[in-house]
């Protein structure tokens, strides 16, 4: 088995460009996982692994085994390189490189009457990471983000969505493109913005539904505002007409399951 105990060594310093640079990664078609459950849901969302990289004195070869049920090519680090490239201290000692997935709208795979959930121009990970734990938590039939503003595998995305990122069903595209697809397979869309809007309580989400939020600086683009089957808008008493985009985006979701049953 392969060790690296220096994090001068050139393989480990493409692994920390791995993870500071979208650009790296689209060119090695690569990314960085961190951690034993994010590794888990990964591998179950059927992301294939190039190389697990692990600490010894944290878990054992048998243990990484039994996690990937598969020869994978295996490195044995030292605590330097470990330190050098996780972000978490609780991380179980273990980081795999995977092959990023095509996140094409066409490959969506969606049931007869689909709950979507539809992102435009969201630019803060943290935000992207929650409101893919509550299309987890809700069990969405696909998240779309239109117009995206930062890459789905940035590590702070993936650390974040504490592994959501794989257990949901994503694609990109631009509005243009999301919103002919949607058109195209007679999906309702419910624009959530001030504009023109409705209480989002009041429209009915039992028919093939996508649910669409935007930045909490901008809004939605106009595309989305002007097409929408319906505008909607959550009701506020307070002194502020907007709220954070995941939390918003979670309210509008429950309440779609609430109306379908939560099935």
């Amino acid at each position: 088995m392969k060790q690296i105990t220096s994090a001068q060594n050139p393989y480990i310093k493409s692994l920390v460009l791995l993870q500071e640079k979208a650009k790296v990664r689209k060119q090695s078609g690569t990314f960085l996982i961190e951690g034993q459950r994010e590794i888990e849901l990964a591998l179950k969302g059927q992301y294939e692994l190039e190389t697990v990289l692990f600490l010894p004195e944290l878990i054992t070869e048998q243990q990484i085994t039994k996690i990937t049920q598969n020869q994978i090519p295996l490195i044995e680090i030292s605590k330097e390189v470990y330190q050098k490239l996780a972000y978490r201290d609780t991380t179980e000692g273990i980081l795999a490189v995977a092959k990023i997935k095509s996140l094409q709208l066409s490959d969506l795979k969606l049931p007869e009457n689909p709950l979507i959930v539809v992102m435009e121009a969201i630019e803060k990970p943290g935000n992207i990471g929650a409101m893919l734990r509550t299309c987890d938590a809700a069990k969405v039939d696909a998240v779309i983000i239109a117009n995206s503003k930062t890459d789905l595998y940035n590590p702070n995305i993936v650390r974040s969505s504490v592994g959501c990122l794989f257990t949901n069903q994503i694609a990109t595209a631009s509005t243009e493109e999301v919103i002919t697809y949607l058109i195209k397979n007679n999906i309702n869309f419910y624009s959530a913005t001030l504009q023109n809007s409705t209480s989002y309580h009041t429209q009915n989400y039992n028919q093939p539904t996508a649910l669409v939020v935007g930045t909490e600086a901008t809004g939605l683009s106009q595309l989305w505002r002007e097409k929408a089957t319906q505008n909607i808008i959550i009701p506020m008493q307070g002194e502020i007409d907007s709220m954070n985009v995941s939390v918003a985006a979670a309210i509008l979701i429950f309440e779609a399951k609430r109306q379908r049953g939560f099935q």
